[in-house]
């Protein structure tokens, strides 16, 4: 027919990028919708998998050309010919996808109100596609909600299609068109939460207008405190604030639900097969011009999804723009950018791809993400790792563990990408609040550590419950080597806050600050519960471990950060170690521990004295002081190391409660001659090799070993 020709016409500019490779022919031919050329399949000795192609190519021609050609309601009842081709479309759709030009046909007969609604849902169901999906098609499509042909529930089936394959669209202008026409269907409360998710999708910031604003707000206040409301309000604050004068949740949450139904378990699975099956496929799918092989869904998902459908169009376009492409007049698509001096003059008018996971692997995008103030930016990519974080995750989704390896390199990308911007994705934290209550410390421990490590600033209850409690049940039953690995992530995480209060200290009206809620003293009270919940942890572990030497290195690690914090970082706290690992560490067997709480305890005083110094000076007003018991427990801390090193009267003078003082007959009963110095720096377990070297080495001659020579 004509609509056929005309279809078969238009497939060239729809298609992705093409790759020439010698085995690629029926592939081609198959994305064309064409037949192979003779030759080709000569060279190719027309397999029996390529005639089954073939075969099955013919067959999806003969299903669209019939249901193009349905004029008038038709039954599905004891119609074998409509039956027949129905399950083709079925078959083909969950085994390969169907082809770009499929699209058209099946949305509009779908949609047109000609079939009976069990047929209509069949169809939509079965729309997953191979490749891409035109523009053109989805726009006719959405044409047909105006005239009211389908049901409310095709309509609602109809939005959770079109926001599942939300990417897989060749192009998005004449879709942004639509906004208003989309917005209009806010007030069908069925249809509301989808319509959300879809201008969700879709809102730029030429589409906040205030009657829209005015529009939200009267359905939230019909409706009550809905999330998708919150969720298009919260993206219209941030891209014009000024307009949108209610108070929202100042934390990004989970807004919009999962609506995928039976789409996205399809096109992941095609994904796979197509994996196995043919590795040429990968570049090809969604557009993706890589000569290398990719994996199942992340890195075709990170990777920049083109302005152009067409290579030697893009080329054309790239030729055409480059005298304009200093240009302030119009947008700059990123697939443009490709050097850093181009990212500085075009930053004002740079146009974000729709894939938001593209920028993770993008070094320009992320250094314009670091120096820019749009908070839309993080608002969409925040959304987008969400929903990805927890669809993907192998130990939160069933059947999901045969992929553990592909989610923790997306875990490892988005640490790299955290790592760049020196800040963690609110996105993330969510992700592992809800995860740690179900993870077994093993599966993807490395990069769930590494994540923790980046976990923004939150309030003490929300941490305790949420991080703090989950990690402790796995720090007390894991292994040593699990212990020591959270403890470095801890410290990791600690760094992490106080190089942010460095950077922030003199930014009071920096937005960050304002969307934390974080102020002087809360910052204090929350590096205070982590200092805090470190030592009880540390000190659980050393008596359960028997005071390791690999474990005490990492916890004396975490405080050499602790007793720096004041001079080092401006931050008016100091919190020392308890006694549960204080003395663990001053009566070690190990020289390189007991050397590194002599450190710690040097820098302890140097804090202090400054601090004292500060206070004493009185150039002005401190908000801050340090309690009389920080400068008491050291003092006490330092009695007992002096004592114990160096005077040898620890057992006498030592005042700590939890100290080492015991009377002379208890010390008797040791049977230990020279009890008082058994822990001097000559006689210390940790110190007796040094003595026995120096011994060696000033009396070379003398084989009595007499420590007494030694003063």
């Amino acid at each position: 027919s004509e609509k056929m020709q005309r279809r078969q016409s238009s497939k060239t500019p729809k298609r992705p990028l093409q790759i020439h490779h010698k085995n690629q022919t029926d592939l081609s031919a198959w994305r064309k919708g064409g037949r192979t050329d003779p030759e080709k399949s000569v060279q190719n000795h027309q397999s029996p998998t390529n005639q089954k192609s073939d075969s099955k190519q013919d067959s999806l021609e003969q299903a669209l050309s019939y249901f193009e050609k349905i004029q008038d309601h038709v039954s599905l009842k004891k119609n074998n010919v409509m039956q027949k081709h129905l399950t083709t479309v079925e078959s083909i759709a969950l085994q390969r996808g169907l082809p770009p030009e499929a699209f058209d046909v099946l949305l509009n007969v779908a949609l047109s109100g000609k079939l009976a609604d069990t047929v209509n849902t069949r169809l939509l169901k079965s729309l997953v596609p191979a490749s891409v999906i035109p523009e053109t098609s989805v726009v006719s499509s959405v044409s047909w909600l105006c005239v009211s042909k389908c049901s409310g529930n095709i309509q609602l089936l109809f939005l959770r299609w079109l926001i599942t394959v939300f990417d897989f669209i060749d192009h998005k202008e004449q879709l942004h068109a639509l906004y208003g026409f989309f917005f209009s269907f806010l007030q069908d409360e069925k249809m509301c939460p989808y319509v959300c998710h879809l201008l969700y999708l879709l809102t730029r910031k030429e589409n906040v207008k205030p009657f829209r604003i005015r529009r939200l707000l009267d359905l939230q206040a019909k409706m009550g405190m809905q999330s998708h409301l919150q969720a298009l309000l919260s993206l219209y604050k941030l891209f014009c604030p000024e307009l949108v004068t209610i108070t929202l949740p100042g934390k990004m949450k989970t807004y919009l639900k999962n609506y995928e139904g039976p789409w996205k378990a399809a096109i992941n699975a095609i994904r796979r097969r197509n994996q196995e099956n043919s590795p040429v496929l990968q570049p090809l799918f969604l557009g993706t011009a890589q000569p290398q092989s990719r994996k199942r869904k992340w890195n075709t998902q990170l990777i920049i999804p083109a302005s152009s459908t067409n290579k030697n169009n893009l080329e054309e376009d790239r030729e055409k723009n480059r005298v304009d492409l200093y240009s302030t007049n119009e947008s700059l698509p990123v697939e443009q950018l490709q050097t850093f001096s181009q990212l500085l003059q075009n930053i004002h008018r740079l146009e974000f791809p729709s894939q938001m996971g593209s920028v993770l692997t993008n070094p320009l995008l992320l250094h314009y993400m670091n120096c820019t103030k749009d908070e839309s930016i993080y608002l969409r990519l925040y959304y987008w790792m969400g929903q990805t974080l927890q669809e993907e995750c192998t130990w939160c989704v069933a059947d999901n563990n045969q992929y553990e390896e592909e989610f923790k390199d997306f875990l490892e990308t988005v640490y790299k990408t955290e790592c760049f911007l020196q800040e963690g994705f609110s996105s993330c934290e969510e992700f592992l609040y809800k995860s740690l209550p179900l993870w077994d410390g093993f599966c993807c421990r490395s990069q769930i550590l590494r994540l923790v490590s980046w976990i923004p600033l939150s309030s003490f209850s929300e941490m305790k419950s949420h991080l703090y409690d989950p990690l402790a049940q796995l720090f007390f039953t894991s292994s040593l080597y699990f212990k020591c690995s959270v403890l470095e992530s801890l410290k990791e995480l600690l760094q992490n806050w106080l190089n942010w209060h460095v950077i922030h200290l003199d930014s009071e009206s920096d937005s960050q600050v304002h969307s934390l809620n974080t102020t002087l003293s809360g910052l204090v009270n929350v590096v205070a519960e982590l200092i805090h919940f470190v030592g009880w942890i540390s000190t659980v572990a050393l008596r359960l471990e028997n005071n390791p030497t690999f474990l005490l290195y990492f916890i004396l690690d975490f405080y050499e950060t602790v007793c720096d914090m004041y001079l080092r970082y401006n931050l008016p706290l100091l919190i020392m170690p308890p006694a549960g690992v204080f003395y663990p560490a001053l009566l070690s067997m190990d020289s390189v521990s007991l050397n590194q709480l002599c450190y710690i305890m040097y820098r302890y005083r140097t804090n202090l004295v400054a601090a004292k110094e500060n206070e004493l000076s009185k150039t002005k007003i401190l908000q801050f002081k340090f309690s009389s018991q920080t400068y008491q427990e050291y003092n006490q801390y330092i009695i007992a190391m002096v004592g114990c090193l160096w005077t040898s009267s620890v057992f006498q003078k030592d005042i700590h409660p939890q100290g080492l003082r015991m009377d002379d007959e208890l010390l008797k009963k040791t049977t230990v001659q020279e009890f008082k110095t058994s822990f001097n720096i000559v006689y210390h377990p940790a110190m007796m090799g040094y003595a026995v070297l120096f011994l060696q080495q000033a009396w070379p001659d003398d084989t009595t070993f007499n420590f007494s020579l030694i003063k």
